[in-house]
């Protein structure tokens, strides 16, 4: 009897141990993982963009500076070829007649000058292009906490930034990116020298002049062809950027609260501080009875007073209201001011329940309430006007 034993090799052993240790599941780097489910707050954008850290990326601005400064570098070609040919005939006159020890200075002085006319133009279009470039992702912004020196990362926490170098979308997108690059250019590269073979075969037959213009449109041609494309590849990464930096930016239910409770306060505090403040009108709101327009009773145990003005409020507020003795007394306050006395039932235990005193009435009442006080202005003569 046999049987059949199946023997497997060291290495394979070895790879079926170690296999779990690296499948890597790239989505535990998502900001979801790290608790990290709500959107940033303006406040965290803000901070953030203050700090430097925006979406901006580097593709666009390098795409732009080589694009910008070759189409310069095209529409100033005839004027550069020209100030290099005068360069050449100005040293060539001075090679045997000039004094380089005791006579310097007027060749230094031209070296500098032909430099600027030469380098000048190219390197000013290309700052204007950079600026431009960082200026249409980013806007106007300048901040110096990027460049200032943070002791804390001199020590970087090596297992985090390998995951996000390796093991991360961020990584492979990069890789792939990259991979695209190389095969752009490559095949830009490869098209042009085709579409321009016969040429490049017969240089030996043809002037160091017409030689050097060939090369030099062939090679104008790949760097103008690849810049282009490039700053097309560019748009779909500043996406992406603008993707990675939102998830950076994430914050946990713990952190929105944090910030809601330094902006707006601890809402325990803000509670008791409406509440001390309710006690204070509860006190003074006997004085305020005689400012109000009409006076909401039940008739008998409920009181509330009104008080609307179209300048300072959208609705008629609550200045008093009390049961029993206090709402005999707010009627006996208010009939001595001469503040009218309107009796609706269901209006005075509605507004008594739901509204507190400095509070505006509700906008279900409106209506109801506005009818009340157009009817006392039209009695008492008065043109107020009345929302509602």
């Amino acid at each position: 009897m046999t049987r059949d034993v199946s023997i497997e090799s060291p290495v394979h052993l070895w790879w079926r141990t170690t296999d779990s240790a690296f499948d890597w599941d790239l989505q535990r780097f998502a900001a979801e993982d790290e608790g990290r489910t709500e959107d940033a707050t303006d406040a965290k954008i803000r901070k953030a963009r203050e700090e430097g850290k925006v979406a901006k990326s580097p593709d666009i601005t390098a795409a732009i500076v080589l694009l910008v400064p070759m189409m310069a570098l095209v529409f100033l070609a005839g004027s550069l070829w020209h100030t290099m040919v005068e360069m050449v005939n100005f040293y060539f006159s001075q090679a045997t007649s000039a004094d380089p020890i005791h006579g310097g200075a007027p060749l230094a002085a031209s070296f500098f000058q032909y430099l600027v006319r030469l380098v000048g133009p190219i390197l000013g279009v290309t700052l204007v292009a950079s600026v431009a470039a960082n200026l249409l992702q980013v806007g106007v912004l300048f901040t110096t906490k990027p460049i200032t020196p943070d002791f804390t990362r001199i020590a970087p926490k090596f297992g985090k930034w390998l995951k996000r170098s390796l093991f991360s979308s961020e990584a492979l997108f990069n890789v792939a990116k990259q991979i695209v690059k190389v095969i752009i250019i490559s095949m830009v590269a490869i098209m042009n020298i085709e579409s321009e073979w016969s040429h490049l075969m017969n240089l030996i037959h043809v002037s160091f002049y017409q030689a050097s213009f060939t090369l030099w449109q062939i090679a104008l041609n790949i760097i103008l062809q690849s810049a282009l494309l490039m700053l097309i590849l560019a748009i779909p990464d500043y996406l992406f950027q603008r993707h990675q930096h939102r998830e950076s930016l994430k914050m946990s239910l713990q952190e929105v609260k944090e910030e809601r409770k330094q902006q707006e306060g601890d809402p325990l505090i803000r509670s008791r501080l409406r509440e001390r403040m309710r006690e204070i009108l509860r006190r003074n709101m006997m004085q305020n009875v005689p400012k109000a327009d009409v006076v909401i009773t039940n008739p008998t145990h409920f009181a509330i007073a009104l008080q609307w003005d179209a300048l300072t409020m959208t609705a008629p507020t609550v200045v008093a209201k009390g049961q029993d003795l206090v709402a005999q007394r707010i009627k006996e306050i208010a009939a001595g001011a001469g503040v009218p006395l309107v009796e609706n039932k269901p209006l005075a235990r509605a507004l008594y329940s739901s509204v507190d005193i400095g509070d505006q009435i509700p906008q279900e009442y409106w209506d109801l309430v506005s009818r009340i006080l157009a009817e006392i202005y039209k009695l008492s003569g008065n043109d107020r006007a009345v929302s509602g």
